[in-house]
């Protein structure tokens, strides 16, 4: 199939089901410009992990032409935004964790970028890279829509080499009373769960993803408290970590939606995305029909 009918087959649909909003991205295989490429970005595996979970993903983004989405299932609706650039990565990982070069990033996108027919979607997941989905697009959905981010690419900066640093989420005031769930790593809060105080003003439900560690649920209580629910990992033989959060944020806000409970989602997303680590690139993904056969063969809590 074309990719502009790919692009423009479901323009006369009402709603979509699963929507995936931020840059798809070139990741590169080495470390400069010369290296060779695969398709990355959040809308990318959350794309192929909305289908194997057998889910209908559409994609709202921005690249430099229909190539740079090649990669990606016929299934996926695509709405893609001009650019000159296809935002680029460069991901190295070392044994003191993961160091990122940013390149070429594209433009941003905004709410008036959102086509009429994707604003009331099932489920919407928000996944910026580089700071590229402005504060209006959260309270673009309908009030029957869940609503998630991935909020890193809204705590990233880069310096004149494309090194990427942490820093402060400063629209985050904007954006958190859009949302009804926040998923981020240890990592975009440098290991400081301190940094989450101010999220709790906004937000009942946030996750925090932990690695090879698992996953821990904080859900803001009526007196005001913080309740911690710890769920346990699937141990998994690491061949590429990439994108494991994304697959992570993707199947928990699927399950999320499904059966309203963040402690089922949270088990679901932590063994859909340890099977995903386990194969290079989205080639571990595992079907919906894995993930329940693991969760049965082994329930949470464990049985006495």
């Amino acid at each position: 199939m074309l990719q502009s009918e790919r692009s423009n087959r479901h323009e006369d649909e009402n709603n979509a089901d699963i929507l995936l909003v931020g840059h798809v991205t070139r990741d590169l295989l080495g470390e400069t410009l010369e290296s060779g490429h695969r398709l990355g970005g959040t809308v990318s595996f959350a794309a192929v992990t909305a289908l194997r979970l057998g889910r209908r993903p559409s994609i709202v983004t921005r690249a430099a032409s229909h190539a740079d989405l090649a990669e990606l299932p016929s299934e996926v609706d695509i709405h893609l935004l001009p650019s000159a650039t296809t935002t680029t990565f460069a991901n190295i990982y070392t044994q003191e964790g993961r160091i990122q070069y940013c390149y070429t990033p594209a433009p941003p996108i905004k709410a008036t970028d959102i086509p009429v027919h994707y604003r009331h979607p099932n489920a919407v997941l928000l996944g910026p890279l580089v700071n590229e989905i402005t504060p209006d697009v959260a309270s673009t959905f309908g009030p029957n829509t869940l609503v998630a981010a991935v909020p890193q690419g809204w705590m990233r900066r880069w310096d004149e080499t494309g090194r990427v640093h942490s820093k402060r989420w400063e629209s985050a005031a904007a954006i958190l009373p859009h949302l009804d769930v926040l998923v981020l790593s240890m990592e975009d809060i440098d290991n400081d769960l301190s940094r989450l105080d101010p999220v709790f003003q906004f937000l009942s439900l946030v996750v925090v993803t932990e690695y090879r560690d698992g996953s821990t649920i904080y859900q803001r209580m009526d007196d005001g408290n913080i309740a911690e629910t710890k769920i346990p990992p699937r141990p998994a033989k690491e061949v590429d970590p990439t994108g494991a959060g994304d697959i992570f944020a993707t199947s928990f806000l699927i399950r999320l939606q499904e059966t309203g409970d963040p402690v089922q989602a949270a088990r679901f997303a932590n063994i859909t995305a340890s099977f995903g680590v386990e194969a290079q690139g989205v080639h571990g993904i595992p079907a919906r029909s894995q993930v329940l056969g693991y969760m049965e063969r082994f329930p949470y809590p464990a049985e006495e």
